[in-house]
């Protein structure tokens, strides 16, 4: 029996458990309030979906918002309802319907384009504050500073930056070797939550993850950090109060969105890594879905609100469909 019994644990081991897929369990510990929860994420998602796609339709459809501040920000809400749709379709369906079933292979997909569109995300925040910064300390080099080319190598370097970051990290996943029940105590597939199903060492995946995130989000905060300290000190040194103001309410909304976007975010992936002792589970998973609804929902609103440009914009292109209709 005790051979037996040895038999049976090293052919467990041995087994490769990818075949089965993963069981995304939701929110642990308040399964009883999924249906109540969906409510609200149901909510603010619809709302991400059409607040930035009406931004986008304003955006292209104007030829006088065709300018580097508007592009960067229909980037920034392509990149808020894509990675909005790469989490919440399946965590409502696991509310809503208990399917929480994900094949092996499209946990890793979702896992790689959930990164890489934060990665993205992160890069768009940055050339956003770069744009601020020419606009604010080199108003007479702008239009010669971000020319079309230039917008279009940014974007060009965005995607490449996040691709490069994140793609290794499916090959470091699949070397692991799984021979145990794949249940992810979360509502999508991350990173590090797929390494822990694993039975092998996986503190590369972790040194990884973490360095992953230094040097592609952790420099991009810097140096927006430093984009923003020599915007406010060249802000002060304007002659005119209307221009400070004028200045500080388009550089405000702009702080509030990094703000939106990087807390919670970057809480919930060091929660994740080094709080599992004293952060109850529910807490990081509940601000991990709400980093990836709340700013793509608050985005248009504020930018909408704010922007007199972008609320004309909208003016006349619903005008101009109710003339066509």
């Amino acid at each position: 029996m005790a051979l037996l019994s040895a038999n049976s644990r090293a052919a467990a081991n041995n087994s490769d458990t990818r075949m089965a897929g993963c069981l995304l369990i939701g929110i642990p510990g308040l399964e009883y309030l999924h249906i109540w929860l969906s409510i609200p994420f149901c909510t603010m998602y619809v709302a991400a979906l059409a607040s930035n796609s009406i931004l986008i339709c304003v955006i292209l459809s104007q030829p006088s918002l065709h300018e580097p501040m508007y592009i960067f920000l229909s980037m920034l809400a392509s990149a808020d309802v894509l990675l909005s749709t790469a989490t919440m379709p399946k965590a409502l369906a696991n509310f809503w319907l208990g399917s929480s079933h994900i094949s092996f292979d499209g946990c890793l997909t979702q896992m790689f384009f959930i990164h890489f569109l934060f990665v993205a995300d992160s890069a768009v925040l940055l050339a956003m504050a770069f744009d601020r910064y020419v606009a604010i300390c080199s108003p007479l080099r702008y239009a010669t500073i971000l020319t079309s080319t230039v917008i279009g190598k940014i974007t060009a370097a965005t995607l490449t930056r996040s691709f490069i970051i994140m793609f290794p990290s499916i090959f470091l996943l699949k070397r692991l070797h799984y021979c145990r029940v794949n249940i992810i105590a979360h509502t999508f597939c991350e990173h590090m939550g797929i390494a822990r199903l694993s039975c092998s060492d996986i503190s590369i995946n972790v040194w990884y993850g973490l360095a992953a995130a230094l040097l592609s989000t952790g420099l991009d905060i810097i140096l927006i950090a430093v984009s923003y300290i020599r915007i406010l000190r060249a802000v002060f040194q304007l002659p005119s109060q209307d221009a400070r103001s004028k200045a500080l309410s388009t550089c405000g909304s702009h702080v509030c969105v990094i703000l939106l976007f990087y807390i919670p975010a970057l809480f919930s992936v060091f929660a994740y890594r080094f709080g599992g002792r004293f952060i109850p589970s529910y807490v990081h998973i509940l601000l991990a879905n709400l980093y990836v609804v709340i700013p793509p929902m608050l985005n248009p609103i504020i930018y909408g609100v704010r922007t007199r440009p972008i609320l004309e914009g909208a003016k006349q292109m619903f005008s101009n469909l109710v003339k066509e209709y």
